[in-house]
């Protein structure tokens, strides 16, 4: 099949892949007199007496709003808000399938850090959380910071949704090698939002609560110009803040020298970027998640000449998907069942784990449940809620 001429069609057809639906039908003079004037004045009342309860009398407790600039979308780059439409609304119909939550696309057209965080303060009482999504870095970083106090959690999932899942891959993956994940010396190539969030949890950078951490050994990230170090003078201050907790020996380079005896590979950049003869290099029984789309880093098949032992990427035709869907509408559903105020630490690390947990004895094609298991998010949403 043809998926860019047939998804064209697919959204032409449709005009749109969502809708509001109404709860109930308006079809007499009490259903009217109920759902608008003058029975509506009450639930009004009630909120404005007790500003908690429009959790109780609104959409908000089931609602969340994908919020995009448009700046990053997918492997597109930045096309702008109308472009990324398409994109948020697929992602609003995963939130629907997975964990029954209604979200809908806030796509803005500005890509100015101060806009963007007054408007999603200016549209935050209508909805229970807020999933940034496709906002480039360093302002994805900056803008998620500044609406922590929101009141309602505030995600962007191309940052914590990837690095939640690339654990509980890694934690299946090591125990099939039967690596210690403490041990692990991991390198990490692309540093935008998604590298340097899975650096950040990898190396438990956010945890205050010892209880709550899994830190591995090592992390070198790479970026375009190769091994991010002290001496570089080309650094953003994202990348800046990445050294305090990356690259402990200050090693300079190229990838390549990188992946020397590294025992974990996470390629979040660019595809055909490694050869089977780089990952001859790493060490005994490496693991490799290839995560560009549409094309990895390195296929599995040369990934596997080169002695990988276990291979992942973000293709739903290869094994081992390492995909957002896995996280997101579980984190989202037990933050909102729980009314949380913020997806801390230890909601992470709890959901990564019960990613983790849905797969009893992983194998070299099955470290991670499909994409298309709708158990996951529920039992997600359940480690979450019971962390908060």
């Amino acid at each position: 099949m043809d998926y860019y001429k047939e998804s064209l069609n697919l959204h032409k057809r449709l005009k749109g892949k969502i809708r509001i639906q109404a709860k109930m039908d308006v079809r007499t003079k009490d259903d009217l007199s109920l759902v608008y004037s003058p029975g509506v004045a009450e639930p009004c009342r009630a909120i404005a007496k007790d500003p908690e309860a429009v959790w109780d009398y609104t959409i908000k407790s089931n609602t969340v709003a994908i919020v995009s600039d448009g700046s990053a979308v997918l492997g597109l780059g930045n096309i702008g808000p109308s472009a990324a439409i398409p994109v948020m609304e697929g992602k609003a119909m995963l939130f629907k399938q997975f964990a029954g939550i209604d979200a809908f696309p806030i796509c803005l057209d500005t890509q100015d850090t101060d806009e963007i965080v007054r408007a999603v303060q200016l549209i935050a009482p209508v909805f229970g959380g807020i999933n940034l999504e496709d906002i480039s870095a360093p302002r994805s970083f900056e803008i998620e910071s500044r609406l922590q106090d929101l009141g309602i959690p505030v995600f962007h999932d191309d940052q914590h949704g990837t690095a939640i899942v690339v654990l509980a891959a890694l934690l299946n993956a090591a125990k099939l090698v039967k690596k210690s994940i403490f041990n692990l010396k991991v390198v990490i190539n692309g540093a935008g939002a998604a590298g340097i969030a899975i650096a950040r949890l990898l190396r438990c950078v956010d945890n205050e609560d010892s209880d709550a951490c899994i830190a591995v050994k090592e992390v070198i990230v790479c970026d375009s110009k190769g091994i991010i170090h002290k001496e570089r003078t080309n650094l953003n201050s994202a990348k800046v803040e990445l050294l305090n907790y990356s690259n402990p020996e200050s090693k300079k380079g190229p990838l390549q020298d990188a992946l020397v005896d590294a025992d974990v590979f996470i390629g979040v950049s660019v595809g055909n970027l490694l050869s089977t003869a780089d990952v001859k290099t790493m060490a005994e029984d490496s693991i490799i998640f290839a995560l560009a789309n549409p094309t990895p880093e390195i296929m599995p098949e040369d990934a596997y000449k080169g002695g990988a032992a276990v291979v992942g990427t973000g293709r739903s035709d290869l094994p081992n998907q390492v995909n957002n869907v896995l996280g997101f509408p579980g984190i989202f559903r037990g933050a909102l069942d729980a009314r949380a105020k913020q997806i801390t630490p230890k909601m992470k690390l709890a959901a990564a784990f019960a990613i983790a947990d849905c797969i009893v004895k992983p194998t070299r094609d099955m470290i991670i449940p499909p994409t298309l298991n709708e158990q996951v998010a529920w039992k997600v949403a359940e480690a979450v809620k019971e962390a908060v």
